[in-house]
Parts: C-alpha cells; sequence; structure tokens
C-alpha cells in the first residue's frame, strides 16, 4: 500500500485570552493512494482545520503532516497545484472571470504553454466534468449552483494533479443535482486514479463515494475503516450520526452496533 498523506502526533491549539482551546491532541491519520476518504465529526472536532493542514495553509502546534512524500507546507509554493486539487464548498469561482478563464487560471499561472494550448487544455477539462462548450464564455452568475461545483471541479484538476481535497462538495445541491455530481466525482475517481480527501456533512453523499471513513472525536482520529466497519462501532458520535434518522435514510438497514477499541452519491443542475 502506497501512502498519499501521514499524519503523526497532531496537535492542534488555539490561543485564547484567557485559557487555549486544544483541537487535537495526538491525532494520527494514513491516508493510502487511490482512496476516498471522509472525514467527519461533531462541531468542533477540528476536520477542516485538519484539511487546511494538510494542504499546508495552517501549520499544527505540535507533530507532523507528509503529503506525497514532503511536508505538507510546502505544499504552499510555487507548482502546488500540479499536486494538489481542492474544491471548496461554495465554488470560489472568481465572479469576473468566465467559466474558460476560471479553469484556465492554474494553467496560466504556469507561464509555461502558449496561450492557445492553454485555452485547449481548459476546454477539456470542461468537458471531463460533463459540461459542453457553450458554457464557456459564461460568468458565474449564469451558472446554477451544479455547474459552479462542476466549473470549480475543472479548475480543481486544470493541472491533473493526483491529490484532490472537497471540502462539502454537495452542499446546496438538490437530490438530483448531487447524485449527478457524486457520479462524476466517482467517475472521475476512477478514469484518473485519484486519491480523494472530503470533509462531509452529507449521509448519501458519504455512502455513494467513501471508501474509507476517519472520524474524528476527542481530539483525534478514533476509527477510520469502510463506512460498512465504521457503522458498527459503539460509540455516542457514530450512534448519532450514522444509526439516526438521518443514516437510515441514507443507506439500508445497518447492523446493530458491536463494541471496537477505537482506532484510527446526470444531472448537473441547469
Amino acid at each position: 500500500m502506497t501512502t498519499a498523506i501521514t499524519v503523526r502526533g497532531l496537535r492542534t491549539v488555539f490561543p485564547g485570552p484567557v485559557q487555549d482551546t486544544v483541537i487535537h491532541d495526538g491525532l494520527d491519520l494514513t491516508v493510502a493512494r487511490g482512496e476516498i476518504v471522509s472525514l467527519v465529526g461533531g462541531s468542533g472536532t477540528g476536520k477542516s482545520v485538519l484539511l487546511r493542514q494538510m494542504l499546508g495553509l495552517e501549520r499544527p502546534a505540535a507533530g507532523t503532516v507528509t503529503v506525497l512524500g514532503e511536508p505538507a507546507e510546502r505544499l504552499g509554493r510555487t507548482g502546488a497545484a500540479q499536486r494538489v486539487g481542492m474544491l471548496f464548498q461554495q465554488g470560489a469561482l472568481f465572479s469576473a472571470f468566465s467559466v474558460l478563464d476560471n479553469i484556465a487560471l492554474p494553467l496560466r499561472e504556469l507561464r509555461t504553454l502558449p496561450e492557445r494550448l492553454v485555452r485547449e487544455a481548459a476546454m477539456v477539462k470542461l468537458q471531463m466534468v460533463g459540461l459542453g462548450p457553450e458554457h464557456a464564455h459564461k460568468l458565474p452568475s449564469d451558472l446554477s449552483g451544479g455547474m459552479v461545483k462542476r466549473v470549480a471541479l475543472a479548475r480543481a484538476l486544470a493541472l491533473d494533479p493526483p491529490l484532490l481535497f472537497l471540502d462539502e462538495p454537495t452542499a446546496g445541491l438538490d437530490p438530483d443535482s448531487s447524485d449527478g455530481f457524486c457520479q462524476l466525482l466517482a467517475a472521475l475517481h476512477r478514469e484518473l486514479g485519484l486519491t480523494v480527501v472530503m470533509v462531509t456533512h452529507d449521509l448519501d453523499t458519504l455512502f455513494a463515494l467513501s471508501t474509507q471513513v476517519a472520524v474524528l472525536a476527542e481530539k483525534r482520529v478514533i476509527v477510520h475503516d469502510t463506512p460498512e466497519a465504521v457503522v458498527r462501532v459503539d460509540h455516542p458520535f457514530i450512534e448519532t450520526f450514522f444509526r439516526g434518522e438521518r443514516g437510515r435514510r441514507a443507506q439500508a438497514p445497518l447492523p446493530p452496533p458491536t463494541p471496537s477499541p477505537p482506532s484510527e452519491r446526470t444531472r448537473h443542475g441547469e
């Protein structure tokens, strides 16, 4: 098994006026290449913080984060988009840029390709996410929510990175658009051999896409396993999150929980 991300002994502290708040303490996590790993946990467990630390945007108080064989902080340097793609929750498209220019931005920043090739490559990525060339010169304000997500995904994949981070990828989408986007992500994962790390609260998305689930609780990863195995773990958060009403809607009837020691979802919304 080849490793894409290794987190060891992570400690995250938010300074406070009276007392510091410890978010992570001794957190360990390993993400294997080719997996789709979902990070889940209650409010305040630091899922998005962990994502930013993997991206090298924040540094922990202690511990190490290694991404694709290098310290995560090096991802902030030139060329990071060739190694890591990021899909933000609201898409984060530039409102004054056309669809084509949004997708082309990482390619232009390389300053190594002629403009003709940049535009051709951006059109290929647009088609890759299921959008036709008639959308290339639209502005983000002309797009539906599902289309914004697809354009943002095309931009994240512009430089063919092997690793993709997703922050609530189906948030704000209607069920049909969400289903279509999950199908697209699953197809791209298979075709491109991507490794994906995803933060999501949507159980339909989680069960549709995840090969592994890492549960954050008690300032660490308490279990990291397949979705089928995680739902069997006897823990209060897992009971509430996976075995409550939302969980019953999202999947077939679940087996009863068994004690386990803590360890580490094609419309595009037009």
